[in-house]
């Protein structure tokens, strides 16, 4: 694995962006655009998952940046579940629902493997090889 420098070059914090970047679509593009309270909500949640891996990257140590990918991974937890309440509220089709839940299972996944990862490390810094 590269050195990683900054958290861009992460790639569960691209895969975080991407599905950021998704709801937001999904926010833009349906009727959710008219569901004020839950469009925050989940625009919110999607958001942590990349907002937490970022700011516990830059805290620079280890400890922390695992509590941050906790949480990131909790967000993940949450965005999956409001996928099911936007596929409820008839916001997305079961196909767009199904795909979703796969990429918020393959993120939490990575998440959890990273932190596995850093958990049998001894880095110090936010350069992490």
């Amino acid at each position: 694995m590269a050195t990683i420098r900054k958290f861009e070059d992460l790639k569960i914090w691209q895969l975080a962006r991407k599905l950021s970047q998704q709801i937001i679509l999904i926010s833009k593009t349906t009727d959710l655009k008219n569901d004020y309270r839950f469009k925050d909500q989940i625009k919110a949640s999607s958001g942590s998952i990349m907002d937490n891996i970022a700011e516990g990257f830059e805290r620079d140590g280890n400890l922390e940046f695992r509590q941050f990918l906790s949480i990131a991974k909790g967000s993940a937890g949450e965005t999956r579940s409001q996928s099911y309440r936007l596929f409820d509220s008839e916001y997305i089709s079961e196909e767009q629902l199904k795909s979703l839940i796969i990429e918020c299972e393959s993120l939490s996944k990575r998440i959890a493997n990273f932190i596995g990862y850093l958990n049998k490390k001894d880095f110090k810094g936010n350069k992490f090889k």
